[in-house]
């Protein structure tokens, strides 16, 4: 069988075919209210659920429909939901401000650089890993406030059971501009150049493996920029390609929309909505949300192996390998199969995306070294650092 030009193409994906017509006509659908019957509100297109109304885990087909529901939402409806009075107790949140406050000051004294994905080090007082920092800090706090049923309710509805929770604070005072808005986690932190090589149904599936939350940890106006949303925008075919064309940009600033939210408030979306924090331009907010990434289970080998170990045995080959006559595609072969390609999950106080969307992977560090000529001892000593820095 021969397959059809046509059909290759189909097959990538690159960003000529980021069309801001295309993309107009996806955003402009409505949110059909009916479809949603459970929601209390509807606020420029984006659902709005009273956490109140979400069944316990004892009544389990009233939680399964309201979980079909809010998963349809996420995945062919808007893409995005948010759940009022998620936590009703509101000194259990400023607690947990408080923890997470100190620790960014206790983290401004020791110096450093704390990198954003999607906009400028050092603007927005970022707080890497606040889920382990929590639990270290306050083991009692980290159990009242990360047992929340919102959180495993929404998590299980999009990606079943034994996800993996982690988050980030962002805290934006007064003054602080907004991100350039973007798709996130997994492809939305690959540049295009690497994104034109996943095939398109890997831009597909992509956003099926991670959920994005926010709890905001304050009352968040409008003026003190909550997260700008494009609603449907993750049916959007090419919306990983979409941040360079300035049609596209056109398109997505003129259907962007915000809601606010309150204290105790969490938002949940689809990775692949387009988004990004707004422009605080309030004199007073501090506008404080704890960004929640929930995984998938399922992103993961069926083995253990250590890539490290695996590199130091055959690096001394794939050094050699020019002069014995192995060509150049062959020994990038090799290092594929032998080091950790992808540079997440990572330490990012350690191993901050200062330079890019991300730090670099292992075998990008290999690569390097090959092309440097690096010797065993060198690459030992910098595997060696490149896993120091992954640790918590």
């Amino acid at each position: 069988m021969t397959l059809g030009k046509e059909w290759v193409m189909e097959y990538w994906m690159s960003g000529r075919d980021a069309d801001p017509q295309e993309l107009a006509a996806v955003v402009r659908q409505p949110t059909v209210v009916s479809d949603y019957p459970h929601c209390s509100d509807v606020q420029r297109g984006i659902l709005v659920y009273d956490a109140a109304d979400v069944p316990p885990a004892s009544e389990p087909r009233k939680r399964r429909a309201l979980m079909a529901e809010v998963g349809h939402a996420l995945l062919a409806g808007p893409g995005v939901v948010a759940f009022t009075r998620a936590y009703r107790d509101h000194s259990l949140v400023d607690a947990v401000s408080a923890v997470y406050a100190a620790i960014i000051h206790e983290e401004q004294d020791l110096g450093g650089t704390s990198g954003d994905h999607f906009g400028a080090p050092g603007v927005n007082d970022r707080l890497w890993n606040s889920l382990e920092k929590l639990a270290l800090r306050d083991a009692g706090l980290f159990v009242r406030y990360f047992g929340n049923d919102v959180i495993a309710f929404t998590s299980e509805a999009w990606l079943g059971p034994g996800y993996q929770v982690t988050s980030q604070v962002n805290l934006v005072r007064p003054g602080g501009r907004a991100q350039v808005p973007h798709r996130d986690y997994h492809l939305g932190f690959v540049a295009d150049v690497e994104l034109e090589r996943y095939p398109a149904h890997v831009h597909q599936f992509s956003p099926m493996l991670t959920l994005q939350g926010a709890v905001a940890h304050c009352d968040m106006p409008l003026e003190s920029g909550p997260t700008v949303f494009v609603p449907h925008s993750q049916k959007y075919r090419a919306g990983y390609f979409a941040g360079d064309d300035s049609a596209v940009s056109e398109v997505i600033a003129e259907h962007a929309v915000q809601i606010p939210l309150r204290k105790g408030d969490i938002l949940f979306f689809n990775p692949a909505v387009i988004h990004g924090s707004g422009d605080n331009d309030s004199t007073d907010v501090e506008r404080m949300a704890n960004l929640l990434q929930v995984s998938s289970p399922f992103g993961r080998s069926t083995e253990v192996v250590d890539r490290t170990r695996v590199v130091e045995a055959v690096y001394a080959a794939l050094l050699s390998s020019p002069v014995s006559g192995v060509p150049d595609a062959l020994v990038d072969n090799a290092v594929a199969a032998a080091a950790e390609g992808y540079p997440f999950p990572t330490n990012l106080d350690r191993d901050p995306p200062i330079d890019g969307l991300a730090p670099p992977s292992q075998a990008e560090l290999v690569r390097a070294a090959l092309s440097a000529g690096d010797p065993i001892d060198v690459i030992h000593i910098k595997l060696a650092a490149h896993a120091a820095r992954r640790k918590t």
